[in-house]
């Protein structure tokens, strides 16, 4: 590689690394201050619908933006156009008042917000190729964490110093940079010849969504199906318990705000290690593994959660929280890197965009219903109960990937594990 060619690959790792960094910062950080704020005010169901309105805008048109991305051949152009629009998104929260108000513009939010990570992940997953896709997503991941892990920190920091509208104008700000480094990525895939008119967009989206039966093969590799509806439980436990851990953390456990801040930063801060990590164990030997033990993961996350509450001592409730963590941690690692890593093998290379986007869809259908569930059920019989239960959906998805699941990886298949269509 040549020094110009070093020099460029520099450039591209560092446009990526922000824009991934700051996309996780920005929603993390408007969410974990809206959830205190609200829940200053309301009930724990409430609460969970700041979850429950990101994620359904995630899951309607993360998809929606993955197959424009595909059909128009601009990923870069949905990629900024998106990033400006959420930023617009996020300004009327700095003068809006009202739980309906802020919910309404954190799904706004959502809605073009869900054009990055399809797009992104598509982008980042044809740069690795077969060979070294499980470390260009691990790295890419990595740097995710990073943001997660910064704003869960400040937003356990600014909470206590500042007004919400100067937190709202912070996470604009965030969010703007999220539009400036897109500028800077390169999509390696040619763009297509010709441009589609709107009606042509438009069907072409629509066969896509909701494809005829006979052109549902691609759903059938190796059980990508099952894949997606074990992320969907998985995520109903993960994201129906994260939606209601800050006011968890310190109306039950007892922490200052400060401290709930630091611990919801342990999981993404150790993310940053076991992406990395669990992208080269992807590589070697393969990605089946790593989803199995990253859906359990989840499940046993909740149950250490639950435990938490058992120590009379604040402190020893801090520390068993924080193991939480780590185990969640190392499982969203593990389950994400892995279930990236073989949505890239089986995608058919016309559908990368839009295959990473039902993967969000599924994702998002957990996060909509998860935290309604999970929160109802806090509402109604306490916590305990809701995460216990919760953490159910978890181990239900690990059994389902575990039989039905094929091995992705070509080393794999070299070795004589061949793909299969259910």
């Amino acid at each position: 590689m040549t020094a110009n060619e070093n020099r460029r690959e520099r450039i591209q790792r560092f446009a990526i690394g922000v824009a991934a960094a700051a996309n996780k910062g920005r929603a993390v950080l408007m969410g974990t201050a809206m959830a205190v704020y609200i829940g200053q005010v309301g009930t724990p169901l409430a609460v969970s619908l700041v979850f429950t309105v990101y994620w359904f805008g995630l899951m309607v048109f993360s998809p929606v933006a993955g197959a424009v991305a595909d059909v128009t051949g601009r990923r870069r152009a949905v990629l900024v156009g998106t990033a400006l629009l959420s930023t617009l998104a996020v300004l009327p929260l700095v003068v809006v008042d009202g739980v309906r108000e802020l919910l309404a513009f954190r799904g706004l939010f959502a809605v073009f917000a869900a054009g990055f990570l399809p797009v992104m992940l598509a982008i980042v997953s044809d740069r690795g190729g077969a060979e070294a896709r499980g470390q260009s997503l691990g790295f890419f991941n990595s740097t995710q964490a990073v943001g997660f892990t910064l704003a869960q920190f400040f937003a356990g920091v600014l909470l206590g110093l500042v007004a919400p509208w100067t937190l709202y104008l912070v996470v604009a700000a965030v969010s703007a940079s999220v539009a400036v480094a897109v500028v800077f990525v390169r999509d390696p895939t040619p763009p297509n010849a010709g441009s589609p008119t709107l009606a042509e967009l438009t069907a072409e989206v629509r066969t896509r969504l909701l494809p005829a039966r006979a052109d549902r093969d691609h759903l059938a590799n190796n059980g990508l199906k099952w894949l997606y509806v074990a992320v969907l439980l998985r995520n109903m436990t993960v994201l129906g318990t994260s939606s209601l851990l800050p006011i968890y953390l310190v109306g039950e456990i007892g922490v200052t705000e400060f401290v709930m801040g630091t611990l919801l930063a342990i999981n993404p801060a150790a993310q940053m290690l076991f992406m990395y990590l669990f992208g080269h164990v992807a590589d070697a030997s393969g990605r089946k593994p790593l989803i199995v033990y990253g859906m359990a993961g989840a499940g046993v996350h909740a149950l250490i959660v639950t435990a938490a509450v058992v120590p009379a001592s604040v402190p020893v409730r801090a520390v068993v929280v924080a193991a939480s963590f780590l185990v969640l941690a190392a499982a969203y690692s593990s389950e994400t890197t892995g279930t990236y890593a073989f949505i890239g093998d089986v995608s058919p290379e016309e559908r990368g965009s839009e295959l990473m986007g039902l993967h969000s869809t599924a994702r998002g259908l957990g996060g909509v219903v998860g935290p309604v569930v999970v929160g109802g059920l806090a509402t109604l019989f306490g916590y305990e109960v809701a995460f216990v239960s919760g953490s159910l959906l978890a181990f239900a998805a690990t059994a389902l990937v575990a039989r039905s699941l094929v091995e992705s990886y070509p080393t794999a298949r070299r070795r004589g594990h061949v793909p299969v269509e259910d």
